[in-house]
């Protein structure tokens, strides 16, 4: 796939998000992409393709936030709105909070604004409040542990502290994020390998549940990948006060370049040995290719690596397992928004996404 943009005066961003998978990933790019540029954003058509079109909550507590972090203006941010008209302001640097009233994603939230927190003068603290372990988004732990670690090669600081964990339905989650931007412009930096593997581990969080749900999933995680209890790969984290009630059941891989996080959400209707499978095939999967990063962390790192290209107007690459139509969309989103190129291309068991200035 290749994409370029050759102009990016302050022309409107349009954008249709019925594009691709047409889910919220392009009104949240598209609302980072308005506020790290200055470009206003027109998006029509937003969520077409999910079952219920248009901003729900988690989409509007987003462009809630964008508005917050910028100073900006948001026509037709209500419940239902399948047209948004963003208007961003100048971004500041601060001390945020932002909730989200059900159990939607806080760590999207996070997803949206981070990008123009990173390339601002100041440090930021945003506390967040919502789902942690959600449904189609990323868990804190992954962001922690597999997307925190990559932007920090770029020169950022940030860290993330779990407060509380929050649960579809309930949430009720609390993450804070202190953000301190690079000292000099973004440097775009090469993944293409992981590395020898240095460990790797599995913890079932079960908070508010019969802790022998945790037990019966590890038991069949362990069988399936070898771990064991006696060797600390299958671990019980303990739960904080007023969590749950759910179970995330999460598989680590730490390698010398890159750590991966895998997670499966456990549901009444499906059993532990279900949940240890498709984890377990997300395993595998990631194990029979050669590319770095997975494809979750391939989708989220695709942006802020695309800003430090356009910042320092050096090119960068990284390899995946493969290119999901959800980071197909993205990179079409990107390359709109920003002056680079990306550009997808099948190598040697795996997939290679370049990104260039242009």
């Amino acid at each position: 796939m290749h994409s370029a943009l050759t102009n990016t005066s302050l022309h409107p961003l349009t954008l249709d998000g019925s594009t691709g998978e047409g889910g919220g990933q392009i009104l949240r790019t598209g609302l980072a992409l308005s506020m790290v540029t200055g470009r206003p954003l027109h998006i029509t058509r937003i969520r077409a393709g999910r079952p219920k079109p248009g901003l729900m909550r988690q989409h509007l507590a987003c462009v809630q936030a964008a508005v917050a972090v910028c100073r900006g203006q948001g026509d037709g941010a209500e419940l239902g709105s399948q047209t948004l008209v963003f208007t961003p302001g100048a971004v500041r640097a601060g001390d945020y909070r932002f909730q989200i009233a059900t159990a939607g994603s806080c760590l999207l939230v996070l997803q949206t604004v981070l990008p123009a927190l990173i390339l601002e003068g100041g440090e930021s603290r945003v506390q967040l409040s919502g789902g942690t372990h959600n449904p189609m988004a990323p868990p804190f732990d992954f962001l922690e542990r597999a997307f925190a670690p990559l932007v920090r090669r770029l020169g950022v600081g940030l860290d993330l502290q779990l407060q509380r964990r929050g649960f579809y339905p309930a949430g009720g989650g609390e993450v804070l994020a202190h953000i301190t931007p690079a000292a000099l412009p973004l440097t775009p930096v090469d993944v293409l390998e992981r590395g020898p593997l240095q460990d790797a581990w599995g913890e079932a969080l079960v908070p508010g549940l019969a802790r022998n749900i945790a037990t019966r999933e590890l038991d069949a995680l362990g069988q399936r990948m070898g771990w064991t209890f006696e060797s600390g790969r299958l671990r019980q984290p303990p739960a904080r006060q007023n969590e749950g009630p759910g179970n995330a059941l999460l598989a680590t891989l730490e390698y010398e370049h890159i750590t991966e996080v895998f997670c499966q959400l456990g549901e009444r209707s499906v059993s532990a040995v279900q949940v240890a499978k498709r984890l377990v095939d997300e395993l595998r999967a990631y194990q029979r290719s050669t590319g770095a990063l997975g494809p979750h962390l391939a989708d989220q790192w695709m942006l802020p690596l695309a800003l430090a290209v356009w910042r320092s107007g050096r090119a960068a690459r990284y390899t995946c397992t493969e290119v999901t139509q959800h980071t197909a969309t993205n990179a079409q989103t990107i390359a709109m928004g920003l002056p680079v190129r990306v550009q997808i291309t099948p190598v040697d068991g795996a997939m290679r996404v370049d990104i260039a200035p242009v």
